[in-house]
């Protein structure tokens, strides 16, 4: 089995413009690819990993992967997928996020060797160029009819898309242009939301050029519901473990639902697929028994082994399964008085408010005490200095004031 029936194996692709001859080059190391990664945040998030997985296998096959980080394009904002326009970010926060971004892939790519990925930005092309010229150069390209067709431009047509939204797909589709002259880069892979602007691509490569490039998008990670994975009531779960702790993390996988934890293994891990299939029998406990191999797969690949290691250890500590000592801990100012100041202090609220309702619904509990808006007071847990708080099933920490 080739690279690409493994990918397909996995349910990992979604489209592709020539099947056989994408088939034929990754499956023998002949592809230079890329994948871009707009630096929105100062963090990558699980909805850019399956991206960066698939880069690392794809580089394990022997293909060439060049991270492309959209320091020019985050300057526009990709409105794909979007039903409101993206917030501006200044060149400053742009350019720390972008290096935020090269530390976390280098944890998953390699940046070393004959097949060593490349790092680049793309604001060292795009803001150099000269608006006049670039019309000139790929406007006449670019049919505006196709474009309004484009499903990364549909949904925002009725709340209307901007001027500068509008440019997106000639930006991207700039970049591959751009990087087939210079590294010979003749694919392109990326979510499926991003299809049109790949075209983009290819066919600029085609009029300008003359010769073929090709992509192809990989399956959006929805759970059985359809809705995208890798968000929480809190936000998104991030790669950095100081916005998103390995704890936090390996019980985000830990706690997906028994509908989605196989295909989930399937398209996230590097277990087999032989022993994946041995798997698609398991029902009831063997089902957590599979989310607890998700779970800590997963963590590994991010955080590493070690923290995979503790998480597992805290996760069982937390459900009664090991020792206090072993819990996660959240560390807050002894000054604080009541449920409402721990659940906004170790982040579990965002709000007093939103504190304030989640007991109100009886979903917090102190130790063995459920709390109640009658009494609130956490007075009575302080002359131990400690104390275990439970939100709901799922949420257990043991929080030592200081």
């Amino acid at each position: 089995m080739g690279i690409y029936e493994e990918l397909q194996a996995r349910g990992l692709i979604a489209q592709v413009t020539d099947e056989e001859v994408v088939r034929e080059l990754v499956n023998n190391g002949k592809a230079t690819f890329y994948i871009g990664f707009d630096p929105t945040a100062d963090s990558l998030h699980v909805g850019h990993f399956m991206a960066l997985c698939l880069m690392k296998r794809l580089q394990m096959a022997g293909n060439k992967p060049i991270a492309l980080i959209g320091g020019g394009t985050a300057m526009i904002g990709d409105p794909s997928g979007r039903t409101d326009m993206r917030s501006m970010m200044t060149k400053e926060t742009i350019d720390h996020n972008c290096d935020c971004f090269k530390k976390q892939m280098s944890k998953f790519i390699n940046f070393e060797g004959d097949n060593g990925a490349i790092f680049v930005n793309n604001a060292d092309w795009l803001l150099n160029l000269n608006y006049v010229e670039l019309l000139r150069e790929v406007g006449a390209c670019f049919s505006v009819n196709n474009m309004l067709r484009a499903e990364c431009y549909k949904q925002r047509m009725e709340k209307g898309l901007s001027f500068l939204e509008f440019n997106y797909m000639i930006m991207q589709s700039y970049d591959f242009y751009y990087l087939f002259q210079k590294y010979g880069c003749n694919m392109q892979f990326g979510g499926d939301d991003q299809w049109s602007n790949m075209l983009g691509g290819t066919e600029l490569i085609r009029k300008k050029l003359g010769k073929d490039a090709y992509a192809m998008t990989i399956t959006l990670l929805l759970n059985s519901e359809g809705k995208k994975m890798g968000k929480t009531v809190g936000g998104a779960v991030w790669l950095d473990e100081n916005k998103t702790s390995p704890f936090e993390f390996y019980q985000y996988w830990r706690n997906v639902g028994d509908a989605d934890v196989l295909k989930c293994i399937k398209m996230l891990t590097f277990i087999p697929l032989e022993e994946i299939k041995k798997m698609e029998d398991w029902q009831g406990e063997q089902l957590n028994k599979a989310k607890e191999i998700l779970a800590f797969e997963l963590t590994k690949l991010v955080h590493g082994e070690e923290n995979a290691m503790l998480a597992e250890k805290q996760t069982k500590a937390a459900f009664g399964g090991g020792s206090v000592e072993d819990m996660p801990v959240k560390e807050i100012p002894s000054d604080a008085v009541s449920v409402i100041d721990v659940l906004t202090a170790v982040g579990l609220c965002k709000s007093r408010g939103e504190a304030r309702r989640l007991i109100e619904g009886g979903g917090v509990s102190v130790n063995d005490d459920k709390v109640s808006v009658d009494d609130m007071s956490i007075d009575k847990y302080k002359a131990q200095g400690e104390f275990i708080l439970h939100k709901g099933k799922k949420i257990h920490y043991r929080v030592i004031l200081k």
